[in-house]
C-alpha cells in the first residue's frame, strides 16, 4: 500500500496511521499567529516525529512555516532531494569529522556549534559555495552547543569567515531546558549575553531562536523573532496540566488496527506472557495486531487503552512482539471491527498523552517509536 491510498483501503490493514495534514497546517498557522514573529521554524526530524517527515513538512509550509529543522544531513537531503525547497531547510547535529560539502551545495542550513565544525564548513564552502550557519550555543541545558568559554573565538573566527566570502552567520539558537520558567528565563538572559557578544564581533543574524513549542506558548520573552517548534505543531502539548485542545491544538496522527481474532475464554482464563492477567469472569477476549515492534510500550501492558465504537477497553496481559489482547466483556466485537489505539481527543478516544502516561513516558515518545510496518495514509 502507498502512503496516499484511500481510508478504506488503509481500513482493511492490520496496522495503520492516518495522517491528518490538515491538522499539521493549522496547528502550524495557530502556533505562528501566538507567537506574533515573522519567522516560524517547524521542526520535522525523526520523520516528522513519526508522522512523515515529507508530508509534515509540506503541511507546516501551508500553514506558513518560513524554515523547517531537522536533526541530521541525512535528514535534511532527503528532504531537499524529494523536492522540497521552497523555504530553507537547517540541520544542526552532526558527528565528528562530518564533510559538508554535499550539504553546502545543496544549499542546507547547518547549525554549528564547535569551531571545529566551522572550519570543517568553511572548508567545504572554498570548494562549493558560501554556507549559510547558524551558530549553536550551550546556555544552560548541558547538552551540545558551543560553550560559553569558547564563544568570543568562535564568533571572532565565524566574522572572519564571513569577510572571506565563505559562509553566512544567519541565525544564533540555544535551547530551553524547560525546568521551571525561572530557569528558562535564566537562559534567556545568557542567550541574550551571548547575541551581544556575536554583534560586538561584528556579527548580524538575521534569525535569534530559543523557544521550542512549550517556551512559544507559555514565555512570550523567549519568542524572540524566531520560534522553532515540534510537538505542537503534530497537535501534542508540552505540558502535563494543559491538553492539547486546552491550547487550540488538534493531534494529527490516529493509529488504528482491525481486530484480528476474538476468543470467547471462561473464568480464570490466563493470558499473554506470565498470565499477567486472569479473566475474573466467563468474558470475550480480542486480538490487535499491535505489539512492541510497531511501537506499543510494553511497559503500558494492562494500563493502555483502546477505543472500539467509542467503547473504551484495557489491555489484558503483556503487551507482546506483534499483538496485544483486549478483554471486551459481553460487547459483540467481531473480527474487523476497527480498533483505535490513540488520535484526538475531541473524538473521545485515548491520546497519545494518555498512553504516555501508561507506559510512564512523554506523548513525544508515543508517537516517534510507532514503526515502519505501519502504514502511514493521509486524510
Amino acid at each position: 500500500m502507498s502512503d496516499n491510498q484511500t481510508l478504506t483501503d488503509a481500513a482493511t490493514r492490520f496496522r495503520h496511521a492516518i495522517i491528518d495534514t490538515a491538522a499539521i497546517t493549522e496547528n502550524v498557522a495557530h502556533l505562528k499567529s501566538l507567537a506574533s514573529v515573522g519567522e516560524f521554524i517547524a521542526v520535522v526530524k525523526a520523520d516528522g516525529y513519526g508522522h512523515g517527515a515529507a508530508r509534515a513538512a509540506r503541511a507546516a509550509i501551508a500553514g506558513g512555516a518560513t524554515r523547517i529543522g531537522v536533526a541530521d544531513l541525512d535528514e535534511a537531503l532527503d528532504l531537499v532531494r524529494a523536492g522540497l525547497r521552497e523555504v530553507p531547510v537547517l540541520a544542526w547535529l552532526h558527528p565528528p569529522g562530518e564533510d559538508f560539502r554535499t550539504a553546502v551545495d545543496e544549499g542546507i542550513e547547518l547549525g554549528i556549534g564547535t569551531e571545529a565544525q566551522l572550519e570543517a564548513v568553511a572548508a567545504a564552502s572554498a570548494t562549493v559555495g558560501p554556507a549559510n550557519v547558524h551558530l549553536k550555543l550551550e546556555t544552560g541545558l548541558g547538552r551540545g552547543g558551543a560553550a560559553p568559554s569558547t564563544w568570543t573565538e568562535l564568533f571572532a573566527r565565524a566574522r572572519q569567515f564571513e569577510a572571506a566570502g565563505l559562509l553566512e552567520v544567519v541565525g544564533i539558537f540555544s535551547h530551553l531546558s524547560g525546568t521551571s520558567a525561572e530557569d528558562d528565563l535564566a537562559q534567556l538572559k545568557e542567550f541574550t549575553r551571548a547575541v551581544r557578544l556575536a554583534q560586538d564581533a561584528g556579527l548580524q543574524p538575521q534569525l535569534t531562536h530559543l523557544a521550542a513549542t512549550a517556551a512559544t506558548i507559555s514565555l512570550p520573552q523567549a519568542r524572540l523573532n524566531a520560534v522553532r517548534v515540534g510537538l505542537g505543531i503534530y497537535g501534542l502539548s508540552p505540558f502535563a496540566d494543559r491538553s492539547a485542545s486546552d491550547l487550540g491544538l488538534r493531534a494529527a496522527m490516529t493509529l488504528r488496527a482491525p481486530v484480528a481474532a476474538v476468543r470467547r475464554v471462561p473464568s480464570g482464563q490466563g493470558v499473554s506472557y506470565d498470565y499477567k492477567y486472569r479473566a475474573s469472569r466467563e468474558t470475550t477476549l480480542a486480538l490487535v495486531p499491535l505489539g512492541y515492534a510497531d511501537g506499543i510500550p510494553r511497559q503500558a501492558s494492562g494500563l493502555g487503552e483502546v477505543s472500539i465504537a467509542g467503547k473504551r477497553y484495557p489491555i489484558a496481559g503483556r503487551v507482546a512482539m506483534d499483538q496485544f489482547v483486549i478483554d471486551v466483556g459481553d460487547a459483540p466485537v467481531a473480527v474487523g471491527d476497527l480498533v483505535t489505539v490513540f488520535g484526538d481527543e475531541r473524538e473521545s478516544i485515548p491520546t497519545a498523552a494518555d498512553w504516555a502516561d501508561a507506559a510512564g513516558t512523554i506523548n513525544y515518545e508515543i508517537v516517534t517509536r510507532i514503526g515502519h510496518r505501519v502504514t502511514r495514509v493521509e486524510r
